[in-house]
């Protein structure tokens, strides 16, 4: 790839964290980019979504990260007064009972009772001399680092409710990237040992950064930053066609209203779903390039907002909900991501639903949805639905990239292809490189795409794969 030059045209798709992060790279070299956003808002999935004066977190963005440069990007764009620092608290609710996540040893087994943790604790001995075998699968995997009863106590119902899929369909590499080194021995070990004089300790984090009106604020500010230096956002402006010959795209073809408009490329950066961007290429890659794209799917997310009085909240950012008879998968409490989020007294719980776009979930009206979140969360004993004040609904098309059993080869595929015919296209983030990526590992892979336009040549298809879980850090005591 040959270096910038006063005649570097870069396009990029998606106004999402990578692609911001790309243009915003781009700008401080004076570089200005084009930007393309498909919808009205900036930030993707981490874009704060507003209604009557409320704020939702689509999922929800603990701002941690292991990756420096990342961290530095974040306070180049929000003040440090912007940034709260808010305590870390996540629990799993299952059969009326609250538990540590990540599981502690001592909380789950106490919780499970003398007689259910022995058989877990003898459940966990017998896959450490009888492993499960294919441990390819989020299933064998999980079993073969907690046991077979705390499997299906603590992960198969919740990763099934996530995938809509039996969890030995999904394939490990979810498994490695969420849960990672973590392992009921593990869990055992750091409950016992004490940590006083010991060098390097892994841990939990038991904090994050978070901007104070929510992820969204950044993506705007990124925005308007890369604007006031030259770059050009168009938003509900989506890319349709991508022109491409001798190794290389050359002309964007994008779509405003019904208008076509056209934009000469040199490099393009792209956050668009890995097979959709393939899909647009002009002339079509042949027929088993394009088998691999239509054979890589995603999953949707509904979050359900309900407005309810601040003391019918729980101090967890968010909860999630192993119990098999709601369809209900996680709920968040947006006061206790911050309290600029929500108007008091009043706070705003948001009940996460995993869904495809064709199930009837999706096609609900939103009144349907609220009395329906409303109903599940009196069944579980969480909310009298009497204290509902209020109710919005927000949907997230292709919010999870889907990790089944052929989505490897056909990633592969689309790679080498690309590579091949379109060598100055940069995929980058969770749906541009169908990852189930943090918005520090994506916005990581943006910036290191942006060194390569300049001649580096970073493999991005290598971050987020160490093993590492997200949220553990090491410290000196």
């Amino acid at each position: 790839m040959s270096a910038i030059t006063d005649d570097t045209k870069p396009v990029i798709i998606g106004a999402g964290p990578a692609g911001l992060t790309a243009a915003y790279q781009l700008s401080k070299v004076g570089v200005a980019a084009t930007v393309l956003e498909a919808s009205d808002v900036v930030g993707g999935i981490a874009q704060t979504a507003q209604r009557d004066g409320w704020r939702f977190d689509i999922g929800g963005h603990r701002f941690f990260t292991k990756v420096p440069e990342v961290e530095e990007l974040w306070h180049e764009l929000l003040d440090e007064d912007e940034f709260l620092l808010r305590p870390r608290m996540s629990r799993i609710y299952y059969k009326g009972d609250f538990y540590d996540y990540p599981l502690k040893a001592s909380n789950a087994l106490r919780n499970l009772g003398v007689l259910e943790a022995i058989k877990c604790v003898g459940s966990y001995a017998w896959v450490r001399v009888r492993p499960p075998k294919d441990t390819t699968t989020f299933e064998g995997w999980t079993a073969s680092r907690f046991g077979w009863r705390l499997y299906r106590t603590f992960f198969k119902t919740y990763t099934e409710k996530v995938w809509g899929v039996p969890a030995s369909e999904i394939g490990a590499d979810f498994a490695a990237q969420r849960i990672k080194n973590l392992s009921l021995f593990k869990a055992v070990i750091n409950s016992l040992l004490p940590f006083r004089n010991k060098k390097n300790v892994t841990s939990l984090i038991e904090e994050f950064q978070y901007p104070k009106f929510g992820p969204g604020m950044m993506w705007e500010r990124c925005r308007d930053l890369i604007v006031e230096s030259g770059a050009t956002v168009a938003m509900e402006t989506s890319a349709v066609g991508f022109e491409h010959f001798d190794g290389k795209v050359h002309r964007v073809v994008a779509e405003h209203a019904g208008e076509l408009t056209y934009h000469e490329a040199t490099h393009v950066v792209s956050s668009m779903p890995l097979p959709q961007l393939v899909e647009l290429m002009r002339p079509t890659p042949p027929d088993e390039v394009v088998a691999a794209a239509r054979g890589l799917r995603f999953r949707d997310f509904l979050t359900v907002a309900l407005v309810v009085p601040e003391e019918d909240g729980f101090p967890d950012n968010w909860i999630y909900v192993h119990s098999p008879e709601v369809r209900l998968g996680r709920v968040q409490n947006f006061g206790q991501w911050s309290p600029f989020m929500v108007k008091p007294p009043d706070t705003c719980l948001g009940l996460e639903y995993f869904v495809n776009e064709d199930e009837d979930l999706w096609a609900m009206e939103e009144h349907e949805l609220v009395a329906l979140g409303t109903a599940e969360m009196a069944k579980l004993g969480l909310l009298d639905p009497d204290r509902v004040k209020a109710g919005y609904v927000v949907r997230m098309p292709k919010a999870y990239p889907m990790y089944d059993a052929n989505y490897k080869a056909n990633v592969g595929t689309l790679r080498a292809w690309l590579d091949e015919h379109a060598s100055n296209v940069f995929p980058v983030g969770r749906n541009g490189m169908h990852r189930y990526n943090n918005q520090d590992h994506s916005m990581y892979t943006a910036m290191l795409s942006v060194e390569n336009m300049f001649g580096a040549n970073h493999d991005i298809w290598s971050v987020n794969v160490d093993e590492d879980y997200h949220e553990e850090r090491s410290t000196d005591s």
